[in-house]
């Protein structure tokens, strides 16, 4: 006689998502990672880029307010653009993966809202670094140093 738990029988056949679950948060987590460090190095190398032009709109009279934030719309935009194409993908394959369980949830728009904001937050810590760097920086030393 062969006996066993129905928990333990149901718990069986869900082994492929536990594994498939640990497997997508490895990948989000080196995602994540890489994503912020390319984003590091093209905050850093644009501001490099455009020391001369920060220079000489401090000299002019702009704030370390208006250049912060001209350095950080750069980014931000481009992020923006890249959710654009995201989260219909997402909508979509999330919701044709979800279709195949018996018992399932249906995408909610607070979902969204919280991966952009999340994602907005990221970038804007990652990017203020460079941004408050180069706002900060004295515009002579900069004119003079191009």
């Amino acid at each position: 006689m062969d006996y066993y738990l129905f928990e333990d029988l149901i718990s069986n056949l869900y082994t492929k998502e536990r594994d498939t679950l640990r497997l997508i948060n490895v990948a989000i987590v080196l995602t994540i990672f890489i994503s912020c460090m390319g984003l590091f190095g093209l905050t850093l190398f644009t501001s490099k880029q455009r020391t001369k032009e920060i220079g000489i709109r401090k000299v002019v009279g702009a704030s370390s307010t208006n250049v912060f934030t001209m350095l950080v719309t750069d980014s931000v935009r481009l992020v923006g653009i890249a959710m654009l194409i995201a989260f219909p993908l997402v909508a979509y394959f999330t919701i044709r993966w979800l279709q195949g369980f018996a018992y399932h949830i249906s995408l909610q728009v607070w979902m969204f809202v919280l991966a952009a904001g999340f994602t907005l937050v990221l970038t804007l810590c990652t990017v203020g670094w460079h941004a408050i760097k180069a706002s900060k920086t004295n515009p002579i030393e900069t004119i003079k140093m191009e």
